[in-house]
């Protein structure tokens, strides 16, 4: 029984490079309780790009995919440049290049548990080496030409390639809050776009159960830009020209449409170091070796071998300290986090409305006598003062009343919520890089100028910065104030997921009537503000 027990292990267990993946697709997405809240994550650590594939809207992402940051930085072109972005984009293309396919991309992952079902598979050919330059023209077109033609012509952020294909935005961005209960306002969301790119997933999830990695082999742009690097990336498969005798088997037994180990279609998996006799293939950073031969390198010393496990140990080790450091910062340390939980203020006590003095009674007239048909004058009643006091309780539900804050706008002024009471309130949570959140700017716009005096407006930018909001609005003359929301206190405040654009309206004792993501138009503004005047 343990023989068997043995040789089932043996068999099944997995490999360093499946554990390496699992590692980094939950380091990838760090942010546990997102899973359970519903709603992404949006500290600082949201500003960096992460090496794989990943979601910037998936639940649990604790960093931004770098291809949406890439078309984020082309639409905002005519702004600012995106040096840094493309400075972190060639420094994964050149430490590691296509390494990060095979090893670190979560998307990578799912495609290869994907081919596993048991299926027959079709093999590689020619047409499937053909259609491999298909992602350098969708990364052309979806990734480089729209998002520059819609920032320049329109000024309109619209990334491509996020918004009309990748499974992963639908995946783990749109399914991954819909399965939250928390998340059922979303389905009223739902649109024509949203049923194409649901199909779109289907179909490339399919092709990866018949066909090895279907998507990163004929559409991931993100793996087109890495390939560029692979000829002069330091960590990935090297080839001992002195050990090869050109057999041809490690081409032959790889599953992507390679002509040679480590070009721009490899993705460093080191499958090829397991079918080549020669023990020509290994892993290397640099001249260090990573994963050698079974028959060990050429140069190796008696005690290199019995190094390299003591130095993988360490590797290990290290890793999974990183691993819980992160389980434990994105989840419980973090700043951004903690404040999201914080208890709820006590409402504050109902003001008495302020006594009206009556007015002075007149002095009598000289001692005359009034002719008798006069009349004596009706007295009559002082109106009442109108109270906006609310003894709802503090909260970002309807019926609810939100929380007091205090905001420094683009034009110097302050917006204080508490300022408002008697006014009719709409505040729109915003960000330049949403692209529904800039077509409807000019409804509120509208709306604001319609009613000027008896509404109060503040549209509020996300903390996450990509294009300068200042100089975004500056010559489009918008009506209402504009103020970022920096230590993200309002997104608190108002209950936001991270999820743009998000609307809120209070009444006129500061009470919510309608707290909704997602866009708007100018008859359900209208409509919005007759339902916050009753």
């Amino acid at each position: 029984m343990d023989n068997v027990k043995t040789s089932w292990w043996q068999t099944h267990r997995p490999t360093t490079r499946r554990l390496v993946q699992l590692y980094s697709a939950l380091l990838h997405n760090a942010y546990i309780k997102g899973f359970i809240d519903g709603k992404i994550y949006t500290g600082n650590a949201k500003y960096a790009c992460v090496p794989g594939f990943n979601c910037y809207s998936c639940p649990g992402a604790v960093g931004s995919c770098p291809l949406g940051s890439i078309q984020n930085a082309l639409a905002s072109t005519g702004h600012r440049a995106g040096w840094y972005v493309l400075g972190i984009i060639m420094l994964f293309g050149v430490i590691l290049g296509r390494t990060i396919c095979g090893w670190l991309c979560p998307l990578g992952l799912i495609q290869e548990l994907l081919h596993k079902i048991p299926t027959p598979k079709l093999k590689k050919s020619r047409v499937t080496r053909a259609l491999s330059w298909l992602k350098y023209v969708i990364l052309a077109v979806f990734v480089i030409a729209i998002p520059l033609w819609y920032g320049l012509r329109y000024q309109i952020p619209l990334p491509g390639f996020c918004k009309y294909i990748c499974p992963a935005g639908t995946f783990e961005g749109a399914m991954g809050h819909l399965a939250n209960p928390a998340n059922t306002s979303y389905y009223s969301m739902l649109g024509i776009l949203f049923t194409r790119k649901f199909v779109i997933m289907l179909v490339i999830g399919l092709a990866c159960v018949f066909c090895y990695r279907s998507f990163c082999r004929f559409i991931c742009p993100l793996g087109a830009i890495y390939g560029l690097f692979n000829r002069f990336n330091v960590i990935g498969v090297k080839v001992d020209e002195n050990r090869c005798n050109h057999c041809g088997a490690c081409v032959r037994h790889c599953g992507m449409d390679v002509r040679h180990v480590s070009d721009h279609e490899c993705i460093h998996c080191g499958k090829c170091m397991e079918v080549c006799k020669q023990g020509a293939i290994s892993i290397k950073a640099g001249r260090i070796t990573l994963k050698a031969p079974e028959m060990g390198c050429a140069g190796d010393t008696p005690a290199a071998p019995a190094k390299r496990r003591k130095t993988g140990r360490i590797l290990w080790g290290a890793a999974l300290a990183v691993l819980c450091f992160a389980l434990v910062w994105f989840n419980f340390l973090d700043p951004a986090v903690r404040k999201g939980a914080k208890p709820e203020p006590a409402a504050a006590a109902a003001s008495e409305p302020a006594e009206v003095d009556e007015p002075a009674a007149s002095e009598a007239p000289a001692a005359t006598e009034a002719p008798a048909e006069t009349e004596a004058p009706v007295e009559t009643e002082a109106p009442a003062a109108v109270s906006y006091e609310s003894d709802a309780p503090i909260g970002h539900e309807v019926g609810e009343q939100l929380e007091d804050f205090t905001l420094e706008c683009y034009d110097g002024t302050e917006f204080h919520l508490a300022d408002t009471r008697g006014k009719i309130v709409f505040i729109n949570l915003w960000a330049t890089h949403c692209t529904p959140c800039i077509h409807e700017l000019p409804y509120f716009s509208e709306l604001y100028a319609d009613h000027e005096g008896d509404i109060a407006m503040i549209a509020v930018h996300s903390k996450l910065v990509t294009a300068d909001p200042v100089a975004f609005v500056a010559d489009k003359g918008y009506a209402m104030p504009f103020a970022t929301d920096t230590d993200d206190a309002v997104n608190t405040i108002v209950g936001g997921t991270g999820t743009l654009p998000q609307t809120i309206v209070l009444n006129r004792k500061g009470e919510v009537v309608y707290n909704q993501i997602g866009s708007v138009t100018p008859e359900v503004l209208a409509a919005l503000y007759d339902e916050a005047d009753q």
